[in-house]
């Protein structure tokens, strides 16, 4: 396993980490469904220990992934040991009538990162974001000082935002203005190349990078025919329909000639056109089992720039137009 230094934080992080939304199981806002369908328990342990063995060091979860089941999980296994980081986030929560409130509130914060520490069985949150803030959050300024105060407090050790999944990002732009935070979380794959001017820009001042959805709900896997169907309990129910699953297939044979070419898996070549771009600290798959986390942790190479730019030349042609569909 290579290990990547997090921006200017003293985190030393595994270039692969482990994304946690999905063992999180099943969850639903109102009848939107807000998870990954069902999930064996003893299967995520499982998934989760076989990490640990293969030298993933860096857990991203959320307190809103199966409503707190996700951090339940990784405190169970990984509780309180120093030799890993624990990235939680916070500012989404269901109200009385299990609708989807996005709330940055010093309040909400604070009260939150307790539950979440309690759950996650940890002294301190390694890692802690604001879950998709916009702009005008981080002015406010009330969700900036949350997080310093809780950085002062030694609640958590440093802090961020997760951006959005499509351009503009605003809220990178004012943070790299202002100096504040510590890194970002944003989308990077060979379908979605929104943030690559972030990913540049954000390296040059020292911030620290989670690349994550690096399959793309699955696609870049490889696994997925046209006849694929997913549960409706499953959020790609409704972001990978019929239509979109056939015209993202057939695009991306123009890319997997070059998993030929180099040796790779679909997968593998995936992560590693991800990880070939300075900057990017860590890239965190979701990882649901033990299999899981074994393929995305092997073979992983460097690939060359002129792989690496003829991916991106395919960007604007094939991806884009199909990328915004899946909003």
């Amino acid at each position: 396993m290579e290990y990547r230094n997090f921006g200017k934080t003293a985190l030393k992080v595994s270039a692969v980490g482990f994304g946690a939304w999905a063992i999180g199981g099943p969850a639903m806002a109102g009848d939107v469904p807000i998870g990954w369908g069902q999930m064996d328990d003893r299967t995520s342990i499982k998934a989760l220990k076989r990490s640990l063995d293969l030298g993933i060091n860096f857990y991203d979860t959320a307190d809103f992934y199966g409503l707190g089941h996700s951090e339940e999980l990784i405190g169970k296994v990984l509780g309180n040991r120093t030799d890993v980081f624990v990235a939680s986030k916070v500012g989404h929560r269901l109200s009385s009538n299990d609708e989807i409130v996005v709330d940055y509130s010093k309040k909400h914060i604070v009260e939150s990162c307790e539950k979440s520490l309690w759950r996650l069985k940890r002294d301190t949150i390694d890692y802690y974001q604001l879950h998709t803030a916009k702009k005008s959050d981080l002015q406010s300024g009330e969700c900036v000082e949350a997080m310093e105060q809780l950085k002062r407090q030694g609640k958590i050790r440093y802090w961020g935002v997760s951006l959005n999944t499509f351009q503009p990002f605003p809220e990178a732009e004012y943070m790299l203005e202002q100096g504040i935070g510590d890194g970002f979380q944003l989308v990077l794959n060979i379908i979605n190349q929104e943030s690559l001017d972030i990913v540049t820009k954000a390296h040059e001042k020292g911030y620290g990078i989670i690349a994550r959805m690096p399959l793309q709900f699955g696609l870049l896997t490889g696994k997925f025919t046209k006849a694929t169907r997913f549960s409706e309990d499953d959020h790609r129910f409704f972001r990978l329909p019929p239509e979109i699953l056939s015209g993202s297939l057939d695009a991306l044979e123009n890319v997997w000639p070059l998993a030929d070419k180099h040796g790779l898996s679909k997968t593998e070549l995936a992560m590693s056109f991800i990880l070939s771009f300075e900057g990017v600290s860590t890239v965190i798959p979701g990882i649901r089992t033990p299999e899981q986390a074994e393929s995305n942790t092997r073979g992983i190479i460097r690939l060359p720039a002129e792989s690496r730019d003829h991916i991106r030349s395919l960007y604007q042609p094939l991806f884009r137009e199909i990328l915004f569909k899946m909003k």
